[in-house]
């Protein structure tokens, strides 16, 4: 009960020196914030928002997504690394939310694990970001 107390006062005073930061990745929808997290990694954020400052303009839901062709989206986001494997990520998320969570982002931890692409910080920057949990 003490050390619950004692962490409860440290969460809480952390909270104090280090406020919310928001992220510097570019989006407008969750889904859209999913997909810019699943392209930042082994890659900059920087390079990220370039691409994705084009590809969001025409694609904003996981329902917009799947009309894309592997192809197109691959050609667009071929200045990430990884950019094959990660547009198969990118398709089959799209697909699952928009037929599983009816193109809502789950905000539950392992639903977000069961995405293709999303590991434990994904899901961890995803809920923090969007839904504001730790």
């Amino acid at each position: 009960m003490i050390r619950k107390k004692l962490a409860e006062i440290y969460l809480k005073k952390l909270k104090e020196l280090f406020p919310k930061i928001k992220t510097p990745l570019k989006y407008e929808t969750p889904f859209q914030f999913l997909v810019a997290v699943i392209l930042s990694a082994q890659t900059t954020d920087k390079q990220v928002n370039k691409v994705t400052s084009r590809l969001f303009n025409q694609s904003k839901t996981s329902y917009d997504f799947m009309k894309i062709k592997r192809e197109e989206l691959e050609r667009q986001i071929k200045s990430i690394g990884l950019y094959k494997t990660k547009a198969d990520y990118i398709l089959s998320s799209a697909k699952i939310i928009s037929e599983k969570y009816h193109g809502k982002v789950p905000f539950v931890f392992k639903d977000l694990l069961s995405l293709p692409g999303v590991g434990r910080k994904t899901a961890n920057v995803v809920l923090s970001e969007i839904s504001g949990k730790n």
